[in-house]
């Protein structure tokens, strides 16, 4: 890949990992295949963090670089014209780093802590007292939703690989491809 290809590239890199991210938190809110009310349903999960940050403002930037990457004729041609646009586009980067933060922080707490379930009636979080990403066995406490806790840790852990990623990529392209863009271009960054 070239260098002139990376934006591009990272851009729909960067999509794609948005799209999981929003699918993945479509599917934390309805554990087993069911809808809960609210108030059966993690606060990690409520906070959506795969909608609101490793979602759209993570898609945000991707758009904003394949759009600027595309140039019109070929994908391959930055156009990048004036100080304003590289102001423009740093903000989206670092808004989309900002959002991929927030989905990794809040995607790790939720895995610590753990799904909130129903064991005798009584909703709570059971496992946020016990190391229970060790101890599979311990899954099937729950009584409702059923098979919570490996729907949890399955999409929970999408999310942290999936932002992950978004912020390796958005750094690479704050650090790299950016700053390709203000050496070709003589421009300052402020």
């Amino acid at each position: 890949m070239t260098l002139q290809k990376f934006p591009f590239y990272v851009g729909v890199f960067l999509i794609t990992l948005s799209l999981v991210c929003i699918v993945a938190n479509s599917l934390l809110l309805v554990p087993d295949g069911k809808t809960w009310s609210t108030d059966q349903l993690s606060e990690h999960v409520l906070l959506l963090p795969g909608f609101i940050g490793g979602g759209l403002m993570v898609l945000c930037l991707g758009i904003t670089l394949v759009r600027d990457a595309w140039g019109g004729d070929s994908p391959i041609q930055p156009t990048f014209h004036t100080p304003v646009q590289f102001r423009s586009l740093r903000f989206y980067v670092i808004l989309g780093l900002l959002g991929a933060i927030y989905c990794l922080i809040v995607s790790v707490v939720g895995l610590r802590i753990g799904p909130k379930c129903s064991m005798n009636g009584e909703w709570d979080y059971y496992f946020q007292r016990d190391e229970y990403l060790s101890h599979p066995e311990d899954w099937n406490f729950c009584e409702e939703p059923s098979k919570v806790v490996s729907w949890n840790v399955t999409f929970f852990s999408l999310l942290v690989v999936a932002s992950s990623l978004e912020i390796l990529l958005s750094c690479s392209y704050y650090s790299g491809g950016l700053s390709l863009c203000v050496h070709k271009y003589k421009l300052v960054l402020i």
